[in-house]
């Protein structure tokens, strides 16, 4: 961030992310965006056997997930991440309409979004309860 970044924004100091997003361009920004609020490890797939194969090698502390994969939903690793109880994210272009009903309760951020949308829902799914 440049010196009149919004101070105001969570620090993720050393977090761990797993990236889900089909678009590399997206997935980049995404990344970016994550490492100026402080995340250590920040890891980008594009696929559904890709990010469970990704959950199997090692644990993230949270993922954002696109819910549209060049055609297929992302449903089967929200599901794996929340048995494992790993939080997370969705965004898509749809906004919340475009959420299953079954997930409709989980953040989303529509794109395209800036910076602190996305902190903030990434904020709202780490609080503790």
């Amino acid at each position: 961030m440049d010196e009149s970044a919004d101070t105001s924004l969570p620090n993720f100091d050393r977090l761990s992310v797993l990236i889900v997003e089909d678009e590399a361009i997206i997935s980049f920004l995404i990344e970016d965006i994550l490492r100026e609020l402080g995340c250590g490890v920040v890891r980008n797939v594009a696929g559904i056997a890709e990010a469970l194969a990704a959950l199997d090698e090692a644990r993230p502390d949270v993922a954002v997930l696109d819910v549209n994969l060049d055609g297929v939903e992302v449903y089967p690793v929200a599901e794996r991440l929340r048995d494992c109880g790993i939080p997370f994210v969705f965004t898509t272009g749809y906004g919340a309409d475009g959420l299953d009903p079954g997930w409709a309760h989980m953040p989303v951020v529509q794109k395209p979004f800036r910076s602190d949308m996305l902190a903030r829902a990434l904020e709202a799914v780490l609080v503790k309860p």
